[in-house]
């Protein structure tokens, strides 16, 4: 694996466990932006909020919340590395939209993690949004 491939293994990691912006700032570089066509998300412009967003807001409802890895590219021509999962969890505790369904989440979506040097200074999700919502009960 290249070393922009270790990097961004161990961005995703620290992200999808929750530990925001004062856990993956020194992956990125400042004011790293993102993106994604996702409702809930749309409107966050950079990594910063979108990591904060994770650890606050999305996994406190969902105490048992982790991920399966599926796939994990790099492109060293486009200098970027692309990661598949699923995103897998149980909504049983307080946070979110409405008091606790006990629904469960199995969502696939996609991390496009663009790099400038050795530091990830955009991060695109695809997500379908509706479809994670829907399973959640919340929608």
């Amino acid at each position: 694996m290249t070393d922009i491939g270790v990097i961004a293994a161990a961005f995703f990691d620290d992200i999808e466990t929750g530990k925001g912006w004062s856990g993956v700032a020194h992956y990125c570089t400042p004011g790293a932006t993102f993106s994604a066509q996702s409702e809930p998300i749309a409107d966050l412009t950079t990594i910063e909020e979108y990591a904060d967003w994770l650890r606050d807001g999305l996994l406190p409802p969902l105490p048992d919340a982790h991920y399966r890895l599926k796939s994990f590219g790099v492109d060293e021509k486009r200098h970027n590395v692309s990661a598949a999962a699923v995103f897998i969890g149980t909504h049983t505790a307080d946070g979110g939209p409405v008091p606790p369904t006990g629904k469960r989440l199995e969502a696939d979506y996609v991390y496009v993690m663009q790099f400038d040097g050795d530091k990830i200074s955009h991060l695109n999700k695809i997500w379908n949004s509706g479809w994670s919502l829907r399973e959640l009960g919340w929608a």
